[in-house]
């Protein structure tokens, strides 16, 4: 099993929950406000006068032959609004109970 933490502008919120729907992903857990700033390119999101917009962050758990498929679609996604913001990590998970 992994673990896929996806970093995200809020503006993507439903297109994350359709997009976990959509692979089969029923358990996850939300960060609805994360700031941040992305390490090549992108807005700042800080949720500040200066710098408005905020990010958002899921974690979900799935088997690894999920993995691929998530990952591609949110590059397709992060490609077509590169200023927007939008980053996937995965970690393997070693148990769950």
């Amino acid at each position: 099993m992994k673990a896929i933490f996806i970093v995200y502008d809020q503006a993507y919120k439903e297109r994350m929950l359709a997009l976990l729907d959509q692979n089969g992903c029923r358990g996850f857990s939300m960060f609805p406000q994360v700031q941040g700033r992305g390490s090549k390119s992108g807005e700042p999101h800080y949720g500040s006068h200066a710098w408005p917009s905020m990010c958002s962050a899921i974690i979900t758990i799935v088997d690894d032959e999920k993995v691929d498929t998530i990952l591609d679609t949110l590059h397709a996604l992060d490609l077509q609004t590169e200023k927007l913001g939008l980053r996937a990590f995965v970690w393997d998970i070693e148990k769950t109970i």
